[in-house]
């Protein structure tokens, strides 16, 4: 019989809990709770797999704390580069820290909300989040997971029966509350501290990181402890947006407060998946410089992480901080080749698989290639070139422009080729998520409260998933 994974509650953060953290809130009381979306499978995961739907609505709709668990929602205390303009009026406006427990791994997870209510940081918000967001975060960590990115995940998603108003959607608009994991601690948690020149709560900080997720760092004198972890967080950054350009993933809002010291996506908005390799792709309608544009998404997350390094200048030199922001380009070039070799299942040879990114990436933004349809086609390099030849790009791939990548393709080993087998590479065409789409399962929701669309594609990526057999999870803290 299959393991069960245990509950494991572990409320750490209650520790640091209140002034100059954190503040207790009370969860908003909703007139309706309907069940829309119950990730089962992260509930197995952390312990939560025997809930009944009943208690289930009770823990995530009405906030009801789960076992020796917190007690009192938290909502944290942040600031934030936002577009590069720092902003003292932010925090958790519309969600709060409900619980921490640990999963099949060990790894501590924060249970956090979207659309939980008003906080002391809600400013003029109403504290709620749109089901169509809801909609669209279920959508961005499911595929995302799929495709081998180490993002946060959907928990749960309960609709709550109000009608809110909005300017970028038709409106009224029907709320929900969602439930997600991930780590809460953000960037920009720090960039308070320092703005408030509180040097002994941005140490108490970095220890309960590192106790919480670099344990072997704990013995470090302070000073040395602060640089050692900033160092572990630049690489964790770099990591994650090479994952991102793997998976041709637009995050669209990379402000500090957006970024977590894990290196876990986080906290979608105007997300979008790249049609094709284009570097000037963006996601928000209001990036009109194209700040977070797909080909600058590492710029962005170098420079947010300067931000972090300046903050923790009040525990510990400048020139360790400097050190451990100057190994980013290094960990960011290593991160691509290992996520463009997982997303093509290619096993790693060397410093010269990076060429191979590049080829691949100039090639694939010359010829406009549809982005995802490459990576199916090539998945396991030599031991899928008969079935590249009958894909619909076929004849772009007979091209001489494309020769030295099918050389470099070919040379490769495959790294398990025996996934090939499964049903999803049997498909003509790959799972996709672009905007058409995620606004095609949206449609029926809205016009007729139809679900189907949205639990056949949560389908349709699972049988991707299975096909990559990615575990995102299982990525070593670096």
């Amino acid at each position: 019989m299959p393991k069960t994974t245990p509950y494991i509650p572990d409320p750490a953060f209650a520790r640091l809990a209140g002034a100059p953290f954190s503040d207790d809130v009370k969860a908003a009381s909703f007139p309706r709770q309907a069940l829309r979306y119950r990730n089962q499978r992260w509930a197995e995961r952390t312990g939560l797999g025997s809930l009944t739907d009943e208690e289930w609505l009770g823990h995530f709709g009405a906030f009801r704390p789960l076992p020796d668990n917190i007690e009192t929602p938290l909502a944290l205390r942040y600031h934030g580069h936002q577009f590069r303009n720092y902003n003292p009026d932010i925090g958790d406006g519309r969600g709060f820290l409900f619980a921490q427990l640990r999963d099949d791994r060990g790894r501590l997870l924060d249970l956090g909300t979207k659309g939980s209510g008003k906080t002391p940081y809600s400013r003029f918000g109403d504290g709620r989040l749109t089901l169509k967001g809801g909609v669209r975060e279920i959508l961005a960590t499911e595929m995302l997971e799929a495709l081998g990115v180490y993002t946060s995940k959907t928990f749960s998603l309960i609709e709550t029966g109000e009608a809110l108003e909005r300017q970028d959607e038709p409106s009224p608009t029907r709320a929900s509350v969602l439930v997600i994991s991930h780590s809460h601690v953000r960037f920009g948690t720090f960039q308070r501290l320092a703005f408030e020149s509180d040097a002994p709560a941005i140490g108490r900080l970095v220890d309960y990181c590192v106790a919480a997720f670099d344990p072997d760092l704990a013995d470090l004198p302070p000073a040395e402890k602060a640089a050692a972890f900033f160092a572990r967080v630049v690489a964790r950054t770099a990591r994650l947006a090479a994952q991102w350009m793997a998976a041709g993933f637009v995050h669209g809002v990379l402000n500090t407060d957006n970024m977590n010291v894990t290196g876990e996506s986080f906290d979608y908005g105007p997300w979008r998946f790249a049609p094709v390799a284009d570097p000037f792709f963006t996601a928000a309608y209001f990036d009109q410089t194209g700040l977070y544009a797909f080909g600058r998404q590492s710029e962005a997350a170098a420079w947010n992480l300067s931000r972090l390094g300046g903050a923790l200048t009040q525990v510990t030199d400048e020139k360790s901080l400097n050190d451990g922001l100057n190994l980013f380009p290094a960990a960011f070039e290593e991160g691509m080749a290992d996520a463009y070799f997982r997303r093509l299942g290619l096993e790693r040879r060397g410093a010269e698989d990076f060429a191979l990114v590049v080829a691949a990436l100039r090639w694939m933004e010359a010829s406009r290639a549809p982005y995802e349809q490459v990576f199916f086609d090539w998945f396991a390099g030599a031991a899928s070139e008969g079935r590249a030849m009958k894909s619909p790009l076929a004849a772009l791939y007979r091209e001489e422009a494309f020769a030295p990548v099918r050389s470099a393709l070919l040379a490769a080993s495959a790294d398990r080729p025996e996934r090939l087998a499964h049903p999803y590479f049997a498909r003509e065409a790959p799972c996709t998520m672009l905007i058409d789409e995620v606004e095609a399962i949206w449609a029926p929701i809205a016009e007729n409260d139809d679900w189907s669309a949205l639990y056949a594609k949560i389908e349709e990526i699972g049988a991707m998933r299975e096909a990559f057999g990615f575990d995102a999870s299982a990525y070593p803290r670096v």
